[in-house]
């Protein structure tokens, strides 16, 4: 139902709740937000007009509760529903209760996302329409006898996939004959718990294969048009990480036929607004349709870059009736934009997803787009997808935006949870990248092959020397800069509390310039040094403070460090945090923790305690007091951002008492399984 409107509801949160409110603003809607119990303070909250709360944290209990929505729209007054990307976008069930409680669904109609959303269904359609796909197994016979015989036929390696599937969950890649089977209870599984629905298709693997989209309009008057490709290779366990547009394996004679394609695939269905029509592309250049995400997705902001249209304004102006603003004819391209996404993850430890207390958050100021829906002092949760920014650089050609995107990664300051900047700074001047050689599984493979690119980054020398004057050395706590009230503003105070001590060397004219000579300690004269224990990235190190090498030049209130080593001043960042020490250092965040003088404290190492590697859901408990275990076996599953990860028994021996039962939310490290270990 297309018809004009006032006010729009974002069934959503984070960046993409901001984002379609900021045009929404724009353009003179009227806009209300909803939330969890976990979002109350959250950026999206407060720049709404009117906030509505769903319900608890769980996205279950919230942001997938139909008729809380819907209850929301009814009590502020909202006349549209913009359905942002994840969660209920593509819902069929919901498209079509927004439209029976007299709403505007800012999106395709239901029949569309019914046809799309059926993964087997939709391949059926596309095959019918002249859109080229992979060869697989889309039968109603869901028997694992069946399953099995069909991925015999077709050959390894092989996809299984939820027919209900997107956003890479209810997905596995068998490799090996063996695997099969839980690859089948996994996918299952994992698709019954997202999406409702366990039915799964096979589909061969295309090896060597990119992962290029198209972005499709169409209105309600039976016109469409294509807005380009994505390249969205670069990518870990099925989960985009960088994308960009155009594809850098992309002519124009096959830009031509891939728009043709996802035309064809939208008008197939009937479609109406934004959608992208995902192909995977082999090292021939050919390409075979995947599936049509029916929303916008995470990656439209490159594409926005490189025409210059707002999307969400063309999907707000088709959802009133509107026809396209442009034909195919009058769309045009201009130059080069890469999109990072900003993950709360540590990729150095397979990619667990991160969560707890922003303690700093600050963008880069390096004119590129940052899309987020962090505040500090607010809280990365568990039970939401682990992205928190993107980062979108719009250059003259590839090579500018990369650059430049690299450099606003290293500029900005996330300091608490754990991410992926790092990470991405690298990956975007890797040769695979920048020489366009990456494949979708290529960051699997250097994750299984010690990639040193996934390798935990140790602090230089001068990093732990900086760290030791800043805890321990008279030329950060010690003269006169005292260590924060713990109860300054969001619990993490800067070093400084509030004092900036210029070194008195800078106001004598005789040792500005352009001597390279070390200024000055700071330690008042007889203060004895300080021996520190502290741990950082898994190295313990005994420091002794103040250091000779490193000479902190000034503190500030915010946590800005200048500070001096080798002939060089240089700039950081630095936040206490109870016993830890956060330093942000040309980009990098470490964080260096006094240890404790206590003995025995240190739990996380105790094979007879399973605890909890994330905040998250119980998924799975596989034991029962009594059982028997051996080293290795699977005890329990913990589920959180869309990963499962599992908990194994570090020794042999018998459970001793199991604290956590299916569908409970545990916090980080709490202990789920303790064991009796043999002697």
């Amino acid at each position: 139902m297309s018809r004009p409107f006032e006010t729009v509801l974002v069934a959503n949160r984070g960046e993409i709740a901001c984002r379609v409110q900021r045009t929404a603003r724009r353009l003179g809607y009227r806009t209300v937000a909803v939330y969890s119990d976990a979002d109350a303070g959250a950026p999206h909250v407060r720049q709404a007009d009117v906030a509505v709360r769903l319900g608890p944290g769980p996205a279950s209990e919230s942001y997938l509760n139909v008729a809380a929505v819907l209850d929301a729209a009814r009590r502020s007054g909202a006349d549209a529903v913009h359905p942002g990307y994840g969660f209920l976008s593509e819902r069929a069930d919901f498209a079509a209760a927004v439209e029976a409680a007299g709403l505007v669904f800012i999106g395709p109609p239901a029949e569309a996302i019914r046809a799309m959303g059926d993964k087997a269904g939709a391949k059926r359609r596309m095959l019918a329409a002249g859109v080229p796909c992979a060869p697989g197994y889309l039968g109603d016979d869901q028997s694992d006898e069946r399953l099995a015989a069909e991925a015999e036929a077709l050959g390894l390696p092989l996809l299984v996939k939820a027919v209900a599937g997107g956003g890479g969950r209810g997905m596995r890649l068998v490799r090996q004959p063996g695997e099969l089977a839980a690859a089948l209870a996994g996918a299952r599984r994992e698709a019954e718990s997202a999406f409702g629905d366990g039915r799964l298709m096979l589909e061969r693997l295309i090896t060597g294969a990119r992962h290029v989209e198209v972005q499709v309009f169409a209105d309600a008057h039976g016109q469409a048009v294509h807005l380009g490709e994505r390249d969205c290779t670069a990518q870990r366990r099925r989960q985009k990480v960088v994308e960009e547009a155009p594809s850098p394996i992309v002519g124009e004679a096959m830009r031509a036929t891939m728009g043709r394609d996802a035309v064809a695939a939208a008008l197939a269905v009937g479609y109406r607004g934004a959608g992208t029509v995902e192909f995977v592309v082999d090292a021939e250049g050919r390409h075979f349709f995947l599936e049509m995400n029916t929303r916008l997705q995470v990656e439209h902001p490159v594409t926005e870059a490189i025409t210059g249209l707002d999307l969400v304004e063309w999907q707000l102006r088709i959802a009133a009736g509107e026809p396209l603003p442009l034909t195919q004819e009058q769309i045009r391209f201009d130059g080069h934009a890469v999109e990072a996404r900003l993950y709360a993850e540590d990729p150095y430890a397979g990619w667990t997803p991160q969560t707890g207390r922003v303690l700093r958050w600050r963008p880069a100021d390096a004119g590129i787009r940052v899309d987020h829906g962090l505040a500090e002092g607010g809280e990365v949760p568990p039970y939401y997808d682990a992205m928190v920014a993107k980062f979108v650089a719009h250059g003259r050609d590839r090579a500018d935006a990369l650059r430049r995107l690299r450099r606003a990664l290293a500029d900005a300051v996330l300091v608490g949870p754990r991410h992926n900047a790092r990470f991405l700074r690298e990956l975007l001047a890797h040769p695979d990248f920048t020489g366009a050689r990456m494949t979708t599984t290529r960051l699997d493979e250097w994750a299984a092959a010690g990639e040193p690119l996934l390798r935990r980054p140790q602090p230089p020398e001068a990093v732990w020397q900086l760290a030791a004057a800043l805890l321990g050395g008279a030329g950060s706590l010690g003269s006169g800069l005292t260590r924060p009230d713990p109860g300054s503003v969001g619990g993490a105070g800067s070093l400084g509390s509030g004092l900036t001590r210029p070194d008195p060397a800078l106001r004598d004219p005789a040792l500005r310039a352009p001597a390279l000579r070390p200024p000055p300690p700071l330690r008042p004269a007889g203060l004895a040094r300080l021996d520190l224990v502290v741990d950082c990235a898994g190295e313990r190190r005994t420091l002794r403070a103040p250091p000779d090498e490193v000479r902190v030049l000034e503190l500030d209130a915010d946590g800005r460090v200048r500070w001096w080593h080798d002939g060089m001043q240089r700039q950081a960042v630095a936040l206490r945090d109870g016993d830890t020490l956060h330093l942000v250092v040309d980009g990098d965040v470490f964080a260096f923790a006094e240890a404790s003088p206590w003995p025995g404290t240190d739990t996380a190492s105790d094979a007879s305690c399973a605890r909890a590697p994330v905040a998250g859901v119980v998924a799975q408990v596989l034991v029962a007091p009594g059982d028997r275990v051996e080293a290795g076996q699977r005890l329990a599953c913990v589920e959180a951002m869309k990963m499962e990860m599992w908990l194994e028994a570090g020794a042999a021996g018998l459970v001793r008492a199991v604290h956590a039962a299916a569908k409970d939310p545990v916090a980080a490290g709490a202990l789920l399984v303790e064991l009796e270990l043999d002697a």
